[in-house]
């Protein structure tokens, strides 16, 4: 069998019958309340947050929602996060560290919302803050990207303890068209563009930005097939979060800034 070129895995991870950060949440928590707005400016339906437990373990969880049908989505404006999504992300964190509790981010997102709206809005500034500021949250942090993981939008959500990406993910600093769009000034050149941008789950392991690739199911729409994925993943996720609860705040900051300081660091040929 030939393998997966990595624009084939970017339409795997965009395609429409994959699960959704809510059907995630549905399959992980064990309960689960949504909270909403960022307390600025509105709710932005883009974000779903909230409090839950994930084999009894109390958790925040947080991810970009692209939504199912058409409807859905486009009230969903498609996973683009604007400026309050992030901030009210930003809420729920510095929320759940009040109450040291562990964060869990699903990350499936294109880019950020690019609108005029939220450029007014400052989405750049909103971002910039949840890097800023997530990296010295006191309360352990996993981020697993679920689908698409693009630019600014994805990462705003990825300064955690731990990534894992699902195999047929892709995470990268753009997207692949509007990479091929700005060097070659033609958007047909992505899947050329793709293999240069080493946006796989392999190609991040190997670089050292992801810590876990998780095996998905061959059929997303099979519910059989999902049902036990999902049941092995809320371990998986258990397991982690009880591992990361152990280690003390300083503990957790030492690791959390060391995991970024090494990330691209040059050692040699």
């Amino acid at each position: 069998m030939a393998e997966t070129t990595a624009y084939e895995k970017v339409k795997l991870a965009r395609s429409s019958i994959r699960a959704t950060t809510s059907d995630y949440i549905d399959g992980i928590t064990d309960m689960f309340i949504e909270l909403h707005g960022d307390r600025r400016f509105g709710d932005d339906s883009a974000v779903i947050g909230g409090v839950g437990t994930v084999c009894g373990i109390p958790v925040t969880v947080i991810g970009t929602e692209k939504g199912h049908d058409m409807k859905d989505r486009m009230a969903r404006k498609f996973g683009c996060a604007g400026p309050e999504g992030y901030r009210k992300a930003l809420r729920l964190v510095k929320q759940a560290e009040k109450f040291n509790r562990p964060v869990l981010f699903f990350v499936d997102i294109q880019g950020a919302n690019p609108g005029t709206g939220a450029e007014e809005r400052g989405i750049a500034e909103a971002i910039a803050e949840n890097l800023y500021e997530f990296g010295a949250v006191k309360t352990p942090m996993l981020t697993v990207v679920i689908g698409e993981g693009g630019s600014g939008g994805a990462l705003a959500l990825s300064v955690a303890d731990e990534i894992w990406m699902l195999e047929n993910a892709y995470y990268s600093v753009i997207a692949p068209e509007s990479c091929a769009s700005i060097l070659f000034k033609d958007p047909s050149h992505a899947e050329e563009v793709a293999g240069y941008l080493k946006l796989t789950a392999p190609d991040l392991k190997n670089f050292g930005v992801i810590e876990r690739i998780v095996d998905e199911p061959k059929d997303f729409g099979d519910k059989t097939e999902v049902a036990e994925f999902m049941k092995t993943l809320k371990a998986q996720i258990a397991q982690k979060l009880e591992e990361l609860k152990k280690a003390s705040a300083k503990k957790l900051l030492k690791r959390r800034y060391e995991k970024y300081r090494s990330i691209g660091r040059y050692t040699g040929l």
